[in-house]
């Protein structure tokens, strides 16, 4: 599984979430603590917004600790809305089209987890992708798929509904091919505006996605940067906030009846 953090409030240095804490998402990419596998080495990615409304893109293969670019970006770049991602591969390979963060026009968006059985039903699943939005497709992963689908589904308009619609018939997918877990959804995605992130799983075991407020923003991670545990707030299974002017909206994410159906 994979690690991500984001920021949205006063702009800061990447580096203040990237490299500074005490369990920094560097530390994270070798010693993750909540997550099966401690080490996320199969690339990492950042998007950050700045004067333009589109997002600014950098990745790579190499893992986060040991690329110096990475580290020089972080301690000269500040912005007010940024997304971070270290790699854990479920399967498909380490390129740099595969790393998270994925965007589209001003949307950004980034994932922990897996579609269960996707080689079973990656043709599937690409089929729900319009040829307009098909040839966006740089990578061959379940999350940017998942990212497309719901761009297909009005996530512009439905940020929600349309990202819901997306895990809930991905899902349904791979339950028809019979793999499990059949869904394992942390993700943030964002419009440079609202950051939003969503928690869900078909079994009880969602991955983690915890909060903390500032007094000048938020951050949303997969786990806590310190050991100020009183301080993140961890967002329910089946729900997602909204995070928008410092403020936390939480709402369902999927419905009880869905949830219960996983």
């Amino acid at each position: 599984m994979c690690r991500w953090a984001a920021w949205s409030g006063a702009p800061r240095y990447l580096e203040e979430v990237i490299c500074d804490p005490e369990h920094s998402l560097i530390d994270q990419s070798r010693n993750a603590l909540s997550c099966k596998t401690s080490v996320n080495a199969d690339g990492f990615g950042v998007a950050w917004y700045g004067d333009r409304k589109t997002p600014c893109l950098y990745k790579d293969v190499r893992p986060a600790w040991s690329d110096p670019n990475l580290l020089q970006i972080a301690h000269n770049i500040r912005s007010g809305h940024f997304l971070a991602h270290v790699r854990a591969s479920t399967g498909t390979a380490t390129t740099r089209d595969n790393c998270h963060p994925f965007t589209h026009e001003e949307w950004s968006f980034m994932h922990n987890g897996q579609v269960g059985g996707y080689d079973k039903v990656r043709r599937r699943l690409d089929n729900m992708i319009p040829d307009d939005l098909y040839r966006q497709r740089l990578g061959g992963t379940d999350s940017e798929c998942l990212f497309l689908i719901a761009l297909a589904y009005g996530l512009k308009l439905h940020p929600r509904a349309a990202m819901a619609r997306a895990v809930h018939e991905a899902e349904a997918l791979s339950k028809y091919a019979g793999s499990t877990p059949h869904m394992r959804f942390a993700s943030a995605w964002s419009n440079g505006e609202t950051l939003y992130a969503a928690r869900y799983a078909s079994d009880k075991l969602p991955p983690t996605l915890y909060y903390r407020q500032f007094k000048d923003g938020v951050v949303v991670v997969s786990e806590p940067l310190d050991e100020a545990r009183d301080c993140w707030v961890e967002v329910p299974h089946g729900h997602m906030i909204e995070v928008r002017d410092g403020d936390v909206k939480q709402v369902a994410f999927l419905s009880e009846e869905q949830i219960a159906a996983g």
